[in-house]
């Protein structure tokens, strides 16, 4: 695999690349503490066969603790095609869904663009996602966004709960979120530090949040499964309606879509779905009713499903371009980082 060129580009992947090692070797930790003692196993994808970079996502195997969990870390770059507005693209997204519905899910995804212009600037998300709400993982998970984010924390939870609200539902996805878009400052190396400190620290304070529920929480019941399988739907159709990385990136190529749709969890409640058609607006109603077509009558959303899904997503949008301005939004600039660029 061919790297991007660029300085920042390259100390960009060693970030998200160390933020990879950091938690996939913490995630096997808490596998041989509460699971079945097997390590994430690493899987690899090329772009253009590597010409303009790839990447590789590690993916749990213990089925006893984990749903579905996967941590990819990509770079995409044109160096050699000059007439591309986008230089470079380099990120870490990471969602990990467990067995246990009393233990939260996580969603994180650190960023840095590049555009040929010569602008450069990071996207920062971390949302924790529980499907039973229990209220003090959320205050840790709170208390460590506002002392990682310190003075960006206002803007980045504000534009987290636009981002992960989900209109048709009236709900959002989760019940902590923080999102900085277009974040960047005068100094760079500080950019890149608070994107580092950042995601180590929300992963070492997710891993704090797990390690504990999984030890207290042993036992559930048929109902509790039933919440967990109800709060995976929602997760997938906010993923595949609303969210406009995956829509994004599935539009751009189609060289990764099983790694574009690693946060789907595993099953989800297709009745519960289809009764959702009815709730979305023309013509994402049409969306939502092939996203179920493409779903077994078991609910099941394995490798084969989700490259079905990939191209339902695909074919939709190119379809219907103007239902593209539909998806979750955020402010362009947060104002605490225009104020800070100032």
């Amino acid at each position: 695999m061919i790297t991007a060129k660029s300085k920042e580009a390259q100390e960009a992947y060693q970030i998200v690349s160390n933020l990879q090692k950091r938690f996939v070797e913490k995630l096997d930790t808490l596998s041989k503490k509460h699971g079945e003692d097997k390590k994430f196993e690493e899987v690899t994808w090329l772009r253009d066969d590597g010409v303009h970079g790839g990447g590789n996502r590690y993916e749990a195997r213990d089925k006893t603790l984990f749903n579905t969990a996967s941590v990819n870390v990509s770079q995409v770059h044109y160096d050699d095609m000059p007439e591309k507005k986008l230089q470079s693209t380099t990120a870490i997204s990471t969602i990990i869904h467990p067995n246990n519905p009393n233990v939260p899910s996580i969603h994180i995804h650190i960023n840095l663009t590049e555009l040929r212009e010569g602008e450069n600037y990071w996207r920062i998300m971390a949302d924790l996602n529980p499907a039973i709400l229990n209220e003090k993982d959320r205050r840790t998970f709170d208390n460590a966004l506002q002392k990682l984010a310190k003075e960006y924390y206002a803007e980045g939870s504000a534009q987290g709960d636009k981002y992960f609200n989900i209109p048709a539902l009236k709900r959002t996805r989760g019940v902590s979120h923080f999102y900085l878009e277009n974040f960047k400052t005068e100094d760079k190396s500080a950019d890149a530090a608070f994107a580092r400190h950042f995601g180590e620290g929300i992963i070492d304070s997710y891993i704090e949040i797990i390690d504990h529920a999984l030890s207290s929480r042993k036992h559930f019941t048929q109902e509790d499964k039933d919440a967990q399988l109800a709060y995976h739907t929602l997760y997938l159709f906010q993923v595949l309606t609303l969210d406009r990385g995956t829509t994004s990136g599935l539009l751009i190529h189609n060289q990764n879509d099983v790694g574009i749709m690693g946060s789907l969890p595993s099953f989800i409640n297709r009745e519960l779905l289809t009764s959702w058609i009815e709730k979305v607006q023309k013509p994402q109603d049409e969306l939502v009713k092939n996203i179920v077509a493409a779903i077994g009558e078991d609910g099941a959303v394995d490798v084969a499903t989700k490259e079905r899904l990939a191209q339902v997503v695909r074919e939709h949008y190119s379809k219907h371009p103007q239902a593209l301005s539909m998806q979750a939004s955020g402010n362009t600039i947060p104002s605490t980082v225009a104020n800070h660029a100032k």
